[in-house]
């Protein structure tokens, strides 16, 4: 992380410190894991052993900031631009017992989800800890350093391989289906949810964690070995086909699908 996000970030972890409710204070997302870009911001992850009212969450932002928001549309959150950096801050507050069992989900008990599915374990492992009360972040973190379950692999690659077009509800049939009606919300929503469960096999194959939602074909490049030929293309010929004919789509899903079923055949994982 560079070093004037790291200043930043210190002093407002320092300030969330002085709460009894927060365990630990961590950084992760762009910044720690090498991808940040000029304007990136700064995603810092809040632990807490109970709930942090919205009103002291608010009174504590607007310390920093005079655009500070409550944004609790996808969980507990804050966002602002902070007063003396500028740089813009998305403050997350997880509480300790829901992100211990988000990591035994991947890690102990080999859950998959629809795609996504090891990215909480990825923040885990990346996170830059700014401030650890009792050290049960660092103990934390011990926990998510550990290789790949070979069972996670796995049951993320039989979750999410069948949906992309072998199953009569598949995303295939669901992307002709939408084209035949001129469906265009539906098709930018299917094509999405085909996207998400490729790349999470794609990680899964390579026993990467998920790096989360941005960037992925690049991701993908960097951090993947193993990955059909030519992925970058099939991926972006599928976004082009999204507003085309039912068969122009199914053309461009089976352009997609077709070389990675090959590479996980190849790898003993699909049948």
């Amino acid at each position: 992380m560079d070093e004037a996000y790291r200043v930043v970030a210190h002093r407002i972890g320092a300030r969330f410190s002085h709460l009894p409710e927060v365990q630990a204070v961590a950084v992760a997302g762009s910044q720690t894991s090498g991808v940040a870009s000029v304007g990136s911001d700064i995603d810092i992850y809040i632990y807490t052993n109970g709930e942090i009212r919205a009103e002291t969450r608010m009174v504590v932002a607007e310390e920093f900031a005079d655009d500070a928001e409550l944004n609790d549309y996808w969980g507990p959150g804050n966002e602002w631009t902070d007063r003396e950096s500028r740089i813009h801050i998305d403050a997350m507050f997880w509480t300790v017992g829901w992100i211990k069992d988000q990591l035994d989900r991947v890690l102990k008990r080999h859950e998959a989800g629809m795609g996504y599915s090891t990215c909480l374990w990825h923040t885990i492992r990346v996170s830059e800890v700014v401030f650890d009360r009792t050290g049960w972040f660092r103990g934390l973190q011990t926990d998510a350093m550990v290789a790949y379950p070979e069972a996670l692999a796995r049951a993320i690659i039989n979750h999410n391989f069948p949906v992309l077009g072998t199953i009569a509800s598949s995303y295939q049939v669901q992307l002709q289906k939408a084209a035949a009606r001129g469906d265009r919300v539906s098709l930018n929503h299917r094509t999405a949810a085909l996207l998400a469960s490729y790349f999470d096999i794609l990680f899964a194959l390579n026993r990467v964690p998920h790096p989360g939602e941005k960037r992925l074909v690049e991701l993908t490049q960097r951090f993947c070995a193993k990955r059909p030929v030519g992925m970058a293309e099939q991926v972006n010929g599928l976004i082009a086909a999204s507003g085309g004919t039912g068969a122009e789509i199914g053309a461009a899903v089976q352009a997609l699908i077709k070389p990675l079923e090959s590479l996980l055949r190849e790898e003993g994982l699909v049948g």
